[in-house]
């Protein structure tokens, strides 16, 4: 497997869409922005590019897009992960085919299997391509988490288990993953707000919503963090920190999608449904966080 190992930035691309319809021109624009901004790779459909309520053919569609439109100039890390085995691992094949250089794996939801059910589940997948494989931890949506030992266990069997989207909100949680697999497995945090205290004790860098719209911002403090210099990193951190979490203050990526139609990136808020507007409290809250960090003009 030829594989550099990930640190860094890597943006969770929202999936902008115009009279529901995935909007290309708008996507286009977005992944362009991204790339001439620094970042080290990309992420669609994910949880922040609305997985859930793309059909197949519009999510292989957005992978086969995303991969011509960055022409190898970053690593693309596609979404493939379900709460069905046989269901992910038809859309890890589809999307080694469409041309991604790796895949991001989350916990089974909903049905909330053991910690040899994950095993089983990851080991599946796992063994139908030779790419590499991120597995994402995020127990406030899926119900479970997957454990250091389970992902550890994995990642001895697999070469190509190679990192942890750690999105549980603990720094324990990077300190037991590292332990356990001995190093062999790069820890990436899932929460923007956590980026710097993860990366404090052996995380590599974030997938990251907030870079969706400050993109140059969220590359500068990780790459500081990178090269050592946490007290640049620090500083960065705490002038982002109201944008992390104003990011967060309905559900995700509604607030994101928002920012990033007032700044001319994409042309539309809309989500699709179940996830609908801001209300307009959230909105002006997040308009104010955006005018303070100069990301929009009043």
């Amino acid at each position: 497997m030829n594989y550099k190992p990930y640190a860094g930035v890597y943006t969770a691309l929202v999936t902008p869409f115009l009279d529901g319809k995935v909007d290309w021109e708008s996507l286009g624009r977005l992944v362009e922005f991204q790339i001439s901004s620094g970042v080290d790779g990309l992420v669609p459909v994910g949880t922040t590019g609305e997985s859930p309520t793309l059909d197949y053919d519009e999510h292989i569609d957005v992978i086969k897009f995303v991969v011509k439109h960055t022409q190898g100039r970053v690593p693309v890390i596609a979404g493939t992960g379900a709460n069905s085995t046989a269901e992910a691992i038809m859309l890890t094949k589809k999307a080694e085919t469409a041309g991604a250089d790796g895949f991001l794996h989350v916990a089974p939801y909903y049905n909330k299997p053991s910690q040899e059910g994950l095993f089983l589940h990851f080991s599946a997948i796992a063994a139908v391509t030779e790419k590499p494989i991120t597995l994402y931890s995020v127990p406030a949506r899926c119900g479970i988490e997957i454990m250091p030992k389970t992902s550890a266990r994995l990642a001895d069997k697999f070469t190509n288990i190679v990192a942890v989207k750690e999105a549980g909100g603990n720094c324990d949680r990077v300190t037991e993953a590292l332990a356990a697999s001995k190093g062999k497995l790069t820890i990436l945090s899932g929460d923007d707000s956590l980026t710097i205290p993860f990366m404090s004790v052996g995380a590599r860098g974030i997938i990251s919503v907030a870079s969706n719209i400050a993109p140059k911002q969220v590359v500068a403090m990780t790459h500081a963090a990178l090269a050592g210099d946490f007290a640049k990193a620090g500083a960065m951190h705490r002038e982002l920190f109201a944008l992390y979490k104003n990011l967060f203050i309905e559900a995700n990526p509604v607030p994101v999608k928002y920012a990033l139609f007032r700044a001319g990136i994409i042309k539309s808020v809309a989500p699709r449904l179940p996830l609908c507007a801001m209300q307009e409290s959230s909105r002006l809250l997040v308009e104010q966080t955006l005018e303070q960090l100069q990301l929009i003009q009043s």
